[in-house]
C-alpha cells in the first residue's frame, strides 16, 4: 500500500508551492527558524480534517454541491485576502526580536489550520488522490486512506520544517535591510492576495 510510487508522487506534490508553504516561508523569514516550526505544524493540522471529509465521502459533498463548494471557497479566498492586507499594511522595517515577542506559536499554527481547512479543493484532491494506491484486497478502505493520509502528513510537516528552517537562515538579512524586508513583505503580500482570487474563481474538479 506504501509503495515506491505513492512516496515519489506524494513527495512532488507536497515540493510545489501553495498557500501552505509559502506562508511557513514567509513565517520563516520574518518571524525566524522556530516560528516556522509553528506554520509547518499548523498547515499539517489543517490536513486532518479534509482527510477525514474524504475518508468518510464528505468531499463528495464539495464534488457535487455547488453550494457547499462556493460557501467554502469564497472563506477561504476572503481569508487569503485578509493575510495578504494584513501583511502589505505592517509593510516596513522588521525587528526579528520584537516579532517573536509579538506573534504567539498559537496564532500562527492557527493560521496555517485555517489556510488548508478553508480550501475546499484539499478535500477533493484526497478523494481522488489516495484511492489509486489502496489495493483492491485491502480490508478496510478508510483504515488504508487515513494510514496514507497520515504518511502524507508526516510528509508535509517534514518538507515544510525545511522549508521554513532554509527561509529562517536568510531571516536576520532580511530584518537587517530596511528595503529588504518592505519590498519582501509586499511581494508575500501580493503572493497571498494572488493565491486568493485564483481560489475564488477556481471551478470545481
Amino acid at each position: 500500500m506504501i509503495t515506491l510510487e505513492f512516496l515519489l508522487t506524494s513527495f512532488v506534490v507536497v515540493l510545489i508551492p501553495g498557500t501552505g508553504v509559502l506562508y511557513t516561508v514567509a513565517t520563516g523569514l520574518f518571524v525566524g527558524k522556530r516560528a516556522s516550526l509553528f506554520a509547518a505544524f499548523g498547515c499539517t493540522l489543517g490536513i486532518i480534517p479534509a482527510l477525514l471529509a474524504s475518508g468518510f465521502g464528505l468531499a463528495a459533498i464539495f464534488h457535487t454541491s455547488a453550494l457547499a463548494f462556493q460557501v467554502v471557497k469564497y472563506a477561504g479566498a476572503m481569508y487569503l485576502l485578509y493575510l495578504a492586507w494584513q501583511m502589505w499594511r505592517s509593510s516596513g522595517p522588521l525587528s526579528v526580536n520584537n516579532n517573536k515577542s509579538d506573534m504567539k506559536g498559537l496564532d500562527i499554527v492557527t493560521k496555517g489550520f485555517l489556510l488548508n481547512i478553508l480550501n475546499p479543493k484539499l478535500s477533493i484532491f484526497f478523494l481522488a488522490f489516495l484511492p489509486q494506491f489502496i489495493p483492491s484486497t485491502a480490508d478496510s478502505v478508510l483504515m488504508s486512506m487515513m494510514t496514507l493520509g497520515l504518511v502524507f502528513m508526516l510528509m508535509t510537516f517534514a518538507v515544510f520544517v525545511v522549508y521554513g528552517f532554509l527561509s529562517g537562515s536568510f531571516s536576520q538579512f532580511i530584518v537587517s535591510s530596511k528595503k529588504a524586508s518592505t519590498v519582501m513583505q509586499k511581494v508575500f503580500a501580493t503572493s497571498f492576495a494572488a493565491l486568493g482570487l485564483k481560489l475564488a474563481f477556481s471551478e470545481r474538479v
